[in-house]
């Protein structure tokens, strides 16, 4: 077994596991980030001969499948995948995850929940006890996004986040946009100790569109590790 992975070694590493998981003829939802687009590039040799659909959750993953010779479809056109592999932010207790650190959590979600199921892919220091010391994305909409933001902040407090620093990522002046054309809050919360209940305040709040909080989505996780590939599993009841 290889030992001392570094870090973009273990991404690579757990990419390359997910392929066990591709069956042909699938449908399958391809993530955004770092560690997704090892899993494009692992998976694009064998593309052809697997005769699959893919759908992209953003822009630039759909780039960069294209440009390694894969067809990328509308999701429209699909409706339903078989399968989901994407990366995250954190994952934690329960395949609870925090993604969009890369901007495409609400089409990453969309894919998501159009999937069979979700197969996350991630390095080690993204496995946590508790979610919220990687700020929590939101994508809310540009008009009143002062108004949002607040609100977003009093949903983190009541939700019993240990702080509800917001953030407008890019700033002010340069505020970066997604693919779908809203603005993302950054919410530095440290500690998320009730994922759900801040996912459900969040959800009731108007100018809100996505948030990061990937919620029963996940059924496994592939977790590079310096000695190898960990594999995260939900408990079987």
């Amino acid at each position: 077994m290889i030992k001392n992975l570094t870090v973009d070694d273990q991404k690579r590493a757990a990419a390359e596991a997910a392929l066990e998981y591709v069956k042909p003829g699938m449908r399958l939802g391809l993530g955004t980030g770092s560690t997704a687009e090892h899993f494009v590039r692992a998976l694009a040799p064998r593309a052809a001969k697997l005769k699959l659909t893919t759908v992209a959750t953003s822009e630039r993953t759909a780039a960069l499948a294209r440009e390694l010779g894969l067809t990328v479809s509308d999701l429209n056109d699909v409706r339903r995948l078989d399968l989901t592999v994407d990366g995250a932010d954190e994952i934690g207790p329960g395949l609870v995850l925090t993604k969009g650190g890369g901007g495409a959590l609400l089409r990453e979600k969309i894919v998501a929940a159009a999937s069979d199921r979700m197969i996350v892919i991630a390095d080690e220091a993204k496995v946590v006890d508790m979610l919220g010391r990687f700020p929590l994305p939101v994508e809310i909409v540009r008009f009143a996004w002062h108004v949002t933001v607040e609100r977003i902040a009093d949903a983190a407090a009541r939700s019993g986040c240990s702080q509800n620093l917001m953030r407008l990522r890019g700033g002010e002046a340069h505020p970066f946009t997604t693919d779908s054309g809203n603005y993302i809050a950054d919410c530095a919360a440290e500690t998320i100790p009730d994922p759900e209940r801040l996912a459900h305040l969040l959800e009731g709040i108007p100018g809100v569109v996505g948030h990061g909080l990937f919620i029963s989505l996940a059924s496994l996780a592939l977790v590079g590790t310096p000695g190898g590939v960990t594999v995260l599993d939900l408990p079987h009841h």
